[in-house]
């Protein structure tokens, strides 16, 4: 009896991968679900566990961490597509950050590898604010930030589930870029708004020196390698090349992107930024 081969979901239980394996379940696909802590092991440094994860796979959602912006990314990037393809995996759905050279370069590697691909380039998450490094600054009411007027299009994570569940399960998304963001440019300041006036709370955003956030991030425990890469996002990134909307959303599903505040609603409405006793 065939079986139908599973579709590996790297980063499974991160803000993507988990949702993009919620979904594939749900729509009757076979999903091997794989992260440090997941049942499949998988670790980027540690390659000993890359061919496991891929033995019989047909599709693969690959996520990078912490991201591929960092300096390791392209080798390894280069190192998987090449075990990919021994291993007789089809194609391969990158996960990628806009206005990033090093995911640009990766990208590259993927597109030039034989396989079929698509590319999921995504602008700065809304969940970061509810399930990522900024969801503590909200819950203490006063979000401080190394970034002052520069405009972003938050996207939501939502979006880039369904953009990324369309292109493991549908041939028409093959060799495609998908550029996804939200549909309006919103300062920081902007979006902290939206979230106090979503949860009730009351929020203020403040623009620190780059130094003391980085001093603050060190004291807190944060990894030296996350550190260098919020800084990279946050000195590099934010400096207003990435302010434009894209149609990346609407040209993978045929809809329009979820507003931030359709986000700030939805978290609010789960309990993201309620009390603690009201959390627990």
């Amino acid at each position: 009896m065939q079986t139908t081969p599973p579709i590996l979901v790297l980063g499974a239980t991160g803000k993507t991968g988990r949702r993009v394996a919620d979904r594939l379940e749900s729509l009757g696909h076979p999903v091997r679900r794989a992260s440090r802590t997941s049942t499949t092991p998988f670790d980027w440094d540690a390659r000993d566990t890359w061919g496991p994860a891929l033995d019989g796979v047909d599709v693969a959602y690959v996520v990078y961490t912490p991201d591929l912006a960092v300096p390791a990314a392209p080798d390894a990037i280069q190192a998987f597509t090449e075990l990919v393809k021994v291993k007789g995996t089809r194609r391969l759905v990158l996960l990628s950050g806009r206005g990033e050279d090093e995911a640009q370069r990766c990208e590259r590697i993927v597109q030039t590898s034989g396989l079929e691909w698509t590319i999921v380039r995504a602008s700065w998450f809304a969940q970061n604010f509810d399930e990522g490094a900024f969801h503590e600054m909200v819950l203490s009411g006063v979000v401080t930030l190394p970034v002052g007027d520069v405009r972003e299009p938050f996207i939501d994570v939502e979006d880039i589930a369904d953009v990324v569940t369309a292109a493991l399960t549908e041939d028409r998304h093959q060799g495609e870029v998908y550029e996804v963001t939200g549909p309006r440019l919103l300062t920081f300041a902007d979006a902290v708004q939206e979230i106090g006036l979503a949860s009730g709370r009351e929020l203020r955003f403040e623009q620190i020196p780059s130094r003391a956030f980085l001093e603050g991030l060190d004291q807190a425990g944060l990894p030296s390698e996350q550190i260098e890469l919020l800084d990279y996002l946050f000195t590099s990134v934010l400096d207003g090349r990435n302010e434009s909307m894209t149609d990346g959303v609407s040209r993978a599903l045929g809809r329009p992107a979820r507003d931030i505040r359709h986000y700030a609603s939805a978290a609010a409405a789960r309990g993201s930024w309620a009390p603690a006793a009201s959390r627990s």
